[in-house]
């Protein structure tokens, strides 16, 4: 089993990729280089063929599944030697790769071994989470091209959306590899880097944290060109402590690049001034992004086309048009806050040589709406969907498209809020926050879970109408409740973390009929 909130993620390996990055040495000559199309952690989503990486976990050990990744046929096993105790050797046809002495043998007798298409390889290393390390950093050291080019994108909000443009952007020009979904962890992102070859130009990869040092070391094995941050702010307050340390672990990323004459470029938003911080600590090209006027790519005249997106004016870099250009774009993305991303997202076009035409066909792709969706609801109303995650930073941004959007006819705007997750020593704080200017943009108002109460709190005491207001206790009463308040034409923002089951009142309203 292990960790069963990692899908599989397609790889480019074989085992003669495994045996040199877990020996140091050439593959025997009698080992076939038997090509493994993907790699899971998590045993019950092992199938014929896959390569299962047995990790230590918080509450399971990997190492005590690999009979269960046998029984579904997996083709490579990347174990401890505990993993080997119980295995019975007749009812699974399996090879040992014992790494540490570089020699194949028969699981019962130790002596040297043959194996077969149909033989499950079992390497057996002393620490497996360092052993995917070794595997992932192999294949982006040795299975690339010398001219590929790794962008890193790290920030308290906003990653996942800014690397999907990115992809967008690049892949109009290049051949382009993209971490799939949110695989951005320490745990996860070795298994990513395996997916990498030959034949791609440009890799784009988030970056998260959940501790100092992590970001480092994830450049360690990316080994990033180009680095973007998008903001710094409370989210993982509570693992880190002060925002201080979440500023010193956002910037391991600009500190992990190499120098402007080797191609290292810093693509910071420029409005966050915490962000700003970081123009001190690299040796890399700054580019300045946001709204300031002393931006080298910065937005202005922004206004919401509504459910259609939103229009600004785009003044690009003066390193690249020395005499000014500016043009003016439509972006399919849903609020004010999105043009952030968009900034990024064409800085990096613009620094890696992509064609302009190019940029913006890129940019209005409507597939990079991931974290915010428009959901058809019941009783004709329509969901924003942002259940993603939840901080002081993206509420008040999903609010803020709410107030963009005009609902049809007689409809009202509801904002329905929940608890928002280790924010630390400002979670009281953000959340009356986030209370106050919820009372100012929505009709209703429909709190989820403990830290909610302080929302309606907040909202009642910046005078919103105590019958506007709604507290429930979980996502269940929530749903219930909405079913009898939804009306024709309502607007429903959902937002709050994932801990409190947001998305189970999107799927709730959005599949029940009246």
């Amino acid at each position: 089993m292990a960790n069963s909130s990692i899908p599989a993620v397609a790889t480019q390996v074989t085992h003669h990729t495994l045996w040199q990055a877990l020996t140091g040495s050439a593959p025997p000559r009698h080992l076939p280089p038997i090509p493994i199309g993907r790699a899971v952690v998590d045993s019950r989503l092992a199938t014929p063929g896959d390569l299962f990486a047995a990790l230590p976990g918080d509450r399971t050990d990997g190492n005590d599944f690999v009979g269960d990744a046998l029984e579904r046929q997996a083709r490579a096993v990347i174990c401890e030697p505990q993993a080997l105790q119980g295995l019975d050797p007749a009812s699974h046809p399996v090879v040992i790769a014992n790494c540490r002495t570089q020699s194949l043998e028969s699981p019962d007798a130790g002596e040297s071994a043959y194996p077969t298409s149909e033989h499950c390889v079992l390497y057996v290393v002393p620490d497996s989470m360092q052993a995917i390390r070794n595997v992932g950093l192999f294949q982006r050291l040795h299975r690339t091209r010398r001219s590929l080019r790794v962008v890193g994108i790290t920030g308290s909000v906003g990653k996942s959306s800014t690397k999907e443009l990115v992809r967008s952007v690049f892949s109009q020009h290049f051949e382009t590899y993209c971490n799939p979904g949110n695989l951005n962890g320490e745990h996860v992102l070795p298994l990513v880097l395996m997916g990498l070859s030959h034949i791609h130009e440009r890799f784009v990869t988030e970056l998260g944290m959940y501790r100092l040092g992590e970001i480092n070391e994830m450049c360690g094995l990316t080994l990033p060109h180009l680095g973007i941050v998008t903001n710094v702010g409370p989210s993982h307050l509570e693992r880190l402590g002060t925002i201080e340390n979440i500023f010193r672990a956002k910037s391991e990323l600009v500190r992990a690049l190499p120098p402007a004459e080797s191609g290292g470029v810093a693509i910071l938003n420029w409005d966050d001034p915490m962000v700003q911080r970081m123009e001190t600590l690299t040796e890399a090209q700054v580019v300045k992004v946001g709204l300031a006027p002393d931006c080298d790519v910065r937005a202005d005249q922004i206004q919401s086309a509504g459910f259609k997106g939103c229009r600004f004016r785009l003044h690009l870099p003066q390193f690249l048009y020395p005499s000014g250009r500016t043009i003016h774009v439509k972006s399919p993305l849903l609020g004010r806050h999105s043009v952030h991303n968009t900034l990024l997202a064409t800085a990096a076009g613009l620094v890696e040589g992509i064609p302009l035409q190019k940029i913006l066909a890129g940019l209005r792709d409507p597939n990079n709406q991931i974290r915010l969706m428009l959901v058809d609801g019941v009783n004709n109303s329509t969901l924003i969907d942002d259940t993603y995650n939840a901080s002081e930073a993206s509420a008040l941004a999903a609010l803020n498209l709410l107030a963009d959007l005009k609902p049809e006819r007689h409809g009202r705007r509801i904002a329905v809020l929940g608890d928002m997750r280790e924010l630390g020593s400002s979670t009281e704080t953000s959340h009356l926050i986030v209370g106050r200017h919820a009372a100012n943009v929505s009709n209703l108002l429909v709190t989820v879970g403990q830290l909610g109460r302080l929302i309606s709190d907040a909202a009642r005491a910046s005078h919103m109408a105590a019958e506007a207001v709604y507290q429930t206790a979980h996502a269940e009463e929530a749903l219930s409740l909405l079913s009898d308040l939804v009306r024709p034409d309502d607007l429903i923002l959902i937002k709050g973390s994932r801990a409190v089951g947001m998305e189970e009142i999107v799927s709730g309203l959005s599949a029940r009929r009246f």
